[in-house]
């Protein structure tokens, strides 16, 4: 069928966007509220970032400074940018309550292409983060293994990029005459890795068996029911806010004032570069707009969970980078479990033992809320006829989109299996940014485009809160590494060549247009 030229330029009527979730066959069910909503946000937003990137982020790396104690401002600054991203989200999640998120509100206010465009760059946060939350989480599985006297071989608890890195660094080691152990256990642990493992047709096989288990673990509660999957984050996500102030008050007796200086051993260089590494502690409040068709009263709950959420967790960030860079010198941060080394450093195995409890519960808790929206994402795409019809089917019994829920499992868990945590990172990262900037003009087109319709909750001083969500999560963006620049750029231009194969053919909103 004859296609009418620029018709991906159009955008999809508000109302219909409403009127398709009530239709049978895409109804999904509506039972949460907005303490589940705002433990929803929680439960994304506390995870890996808080347990692992924040080290990296106070002692620096191969391509960034570290910001030393004054990590504690890069937090900050990162609450600062999203606090304006999420009243915009919070003003489209009320008015708007629709699965999709921010691709559902560009295609309301800037296109259907920009919104095929942002759908596709949300598959970086969505499923790549978890992808990047489940090696975390088995980082700190088998270190709690280890604790109780039990280790996988070496070559089922890390990946192909990472055993090749570690291997060498040991041999970079020993041909300058350092002791590999200074390196550290889990790198000698990982260089092993490809010693041990077993070969096929002279390939070492190396596998992150734990990553790839608790993905399917997830992907199994997220497909029986949004209720269950609520009930699940909900216990998770208390247990690790436990765990966390278990962490500040105590850690709060071991800390050393000498510690805290110099504040900002990088200047605002390090403090910069910090807030583009920690801003993956950050995101999360958005997966609780792409639960807004499943919200009991949307337009009183959603910003709710999405303001509440993000306003809990800074205070817990804050608390936490006080107590972590008083405990030790800040350059001894740079590894993956920072806050279990702090204890361990202060000869405190058994509670390091703890916190590696609660990061397991926070970065399962994490892995929750990821998993459905990345789901709900997928469907609300399918629904429009930019992906495959199937992928918009609800079960019967479960109500939630099964087919699509169990293809996205099978994704990230076998991409969690083999790819390097340090790179999902940054790639979550830009594309979240780039998400929370098309959100925030979404609201400035949308207020003049359409400045009557009822919006129950309201971004307020616009234009400036949306200016300035796009200013600072422009500037974060600038900060991230090149190279994660031209992956990003890669990965836009693979969803552009399908989006022109299939998706602009198959779009409803085009079909109905070319036969109106």
């Amino acid at each position: 069928m004859a296609r009418v030229p620029g018709l991906f330029w159009r955008v999809k009527p508000l109302d219909q966007l409403l009127g398709e979730t009530r239709r049978p066959q895409h109804q999904l069910r509506r039972t949460l509220g907005p303490v589940q909503l705002t433990l929803l946000g929680i439960g994304a937003i506390v995870g890996a970032g808080i347990f692992s990137t924040v080290g990296t982020a106070a002692a620096g790396g191969p391509n960034h400074l570290g910001a030393g104690p004054a990590l504690l401002i890069s937090f900050v600054l990162v609450a600062v940018a999203c606090s304006f991203a999420a009243l915009c989200y919070a003003e489209f999640a009320a008015m708007v309550p629709v699965s999709g998120s921010a691709y559902t509100y560009a295609y309301a206010t800037l296109g259907e292409l920009v919104a095929w465009l942002i759908g596709w760059d949300l598959i970086l946060e969505y499923a790549v983060s978890n992808a990047a939350v489940a090696i975390s989480w088995s980082g700190y599985f088998q270190e709690l293994l280890r604790g109780l006297g039990v280790s996988l071989p070496a070559w089922l608890g890390t990946d192909y990029r990472t055993a090749g890195q570690a291997a060498a660094a040991v041999a970079q080691a020993a041909a300058a005459g350092t002791d590999p152990a200074t390196l550290g256990a889990s790198v000698l642990r990982n260089a092993r890795a490809l010693e041990v493992a077993p070969h096929v047709l002279g390939v070492p096989v190396v596998f992150n068996l734990p990553a790839f288990g608790i993905v399917a673990v997830i992907t199994w509660v997220a497909l029986i029911g949004i209720r269950e999957t609520a009930w699940t984050n909900t216990a998770l996500a208390v247990g690790k806010l436990l765990i966390i102030a278990f962490f500040v008050g105590l850690g709060a007796f071991y800390v050393k004032p000498e510690n805290w200086t110099p504040f900002a051993p990088n200047g605002f260089a390090g403090v910069s570069a910090a807030a583009a590494i920690i801003f993956f502690a950050y995101i999360g409040f958005d997966a609780v707009s792409t639960a807004s068709e499943e919200a009991r009263h949307p337009q009183r709950d959603m910003p709710i969970g999405i303001l509440g959420s993000l306003v809990v967790c800074t205070l817990i960030y804050l608390a936490v980078a006080v107590v972590l860079t008083g405990m030790v010198p800040w350059h001894t941060l740079g590894n993956a479990e920072p806050l279990a080394f702090a204890f361990s450093a202060r000869d405190l195995p058994g509670i390091a033992g703890i916190i590696a409890v609660g990061a397991v519960l926070a970065t399962t808790s994490a892995l929750v809320p990821f998993q459905v929206g990345q789901v709900r994402i997928f469907f609300a795409m399918a629904r429009d006829g930019l992906l495959p019809g199937w992928m918009a089917r609800v079960h019967p019994r479960w109500r939630t989109p099964h087919l699509s829920t169990l293809a996205t499992g099978v994704f990230v868990a076998a991409f969690s299996s083999f790819a390097n945590i340090n790179e999902l990172v940054e790639l979550t990262n830009i594309g979240t940014l780039l998400a929370f900037i098309l959100v925030a003009a979404g609201i400035l087109i949308l207020r003049r485009s359409d400045p009557h319709r009822p919006r129950p909750f309201r971004v307020p001083w616009v234009p400036w809160v949306p200016l300035l969500a796009i200013g600072c999560c422009g500037y974060l963006m600038f900060k991230l590494p090149w190279v994660t620049w031209v992956t990003f750029f890669g990965w836009m231009a693979v969803g552009l060549v399908f989006y022109f194969g299939y998706g602009r053919r198959r779009s409803k909103l085009g079909t109905a247009s070319v036969n109106a």
